[in-house]
């Protein structure tokens, strides 16, 4: 008899880490335009809790169960109808985001849209890939969208992080001089990734303006709730967005949500190829232990991604 069923983490409602559970489920179906990727390994990002808290239950449709996760890195499976981009045996990646919440990526199969994959870079192991969709295309889609590019210095707050890491390679990429808030046990890594560490919290503005006098011209924010130390150091003119703080709209920045898209995806895999970008896994777990995953990430402290491997 044949099993069309997979294991996967789900919840059946709204909750903390207590809702997820390890359970079966239907295979994944694979519309056209869709592939069905066999996961090797997917990401924990910050929004995948709180989805599951309910924080974005005015924005977007949950059908429940839901099986949490956005990042994935794995084989085709199975192509859908009208996809002549991918085969089966493919190695890919992808920022697997869908218009509602329900099939995501910590499973055993996940269904993805064409246009959200890519190759899986070959420079990467398959946690490393699994960590670079959702905060590459974040780092990405920022600093595109502020024209960041040589001549800018650039601050990005949370550099450490997952996203922070990623927009400091990028910026240097662009040919961009770039400081970084962090915690100092991550100014050494931060250093060895062209960026020049500064420590956040109490006097921050004093300690960017003793490093760039004239101010920066490119924030980019990845922690929020740091819009003064923004503007005390913003040179005139200068342009900044933030991914967690709505409030730059009210102080002329920008405030994104990272999209899907398989063309900058590609770009970035390119890059990690040429080794010009890396991806720093701090930690790996187990599908069943996803709960304890999603805990260490809502620590908070974690410099590099978290990634649940199959």
């Amino acid at each position: 008899m044949v099993d069309n069923t997979m294991r996967a983490m789900a919840y059946p409602g709204y909750g903390g880490t207590e809702v997820l559970r390890e359970t079966r489920l239907p295979l994944p179906k694979v519309a056209p335009g869709e592939v069905l990727v066999k996961v090797r390994c997917a990401a924990v990002n910050p929004v995948d809790w709180k989805i599951m808290a309910g924080g974005l239950d005015a924005l977007m449709d949950a059908v429940f169960p839901v099986v949490p996760g956005w990042d994935v890195s794995g084989t085709i499976e199975q192509v859908g109808f009208d996809v002549p981009e991918f085969a089966v045996g493919d190695e890919v990646i992808a920022y697997a985001r869908k218009d509602y919440v329900h099939g995501g990526t910590f499973a055993e199969y996940v269904s993805v849209p064409v246009r959200a994959l890519a190759p899986k870079p070959a420079a990467l192991d398959w946690a490393q890939a699994a960590g670079l969709p959702l905060a590459g295309l974040t780092a990405h889609q920022l600093l595109t969208r502020l024209g960041t590019g040589a001549g800018d210095t650039v601050l990005v707050h949370g550099a450490a992080g997952g996203v922070g890491s990623l927009g400091v390679q990028l910026a240097r990429v662009r040919g961009a001089r770039v400081i970084g808030t962090a915690s100092p046990r991550n100014h050494e890594r931060l250093r060895a990734l062209g960026c020049e560490p500064v420590e956040y919290g109490d006097g921050l503005a004093d300690r960017v303006r003793a490093l760039a006098p004239d101010g920066v011209t490119v924030v980019a924010d990845f922690v929020g709730g740091v819009l003064d130390s923004t503007l005390a150091v913003l040179a005139d003119g200068g342009r900044h967005a933030s991914i967690a703080d709505h409030t730059v709209l009210g102080a002329g920045g920008q405030w994104m949500w990272v999209r899907p898209d398989g063309a900058d995806l590609a770009e970035l895999g390119r890059l990690a190829d040429a080794g010009r970008l890396t991806v720093d896994v701090a930690a790996t777990f187990p599908l069943a232990d996803l709960p304890a995953a999603f805990a260490l990430s809502q620590e908070g402290h974690t410099a590099g991604k978290i990634v649940i491997t199959l």
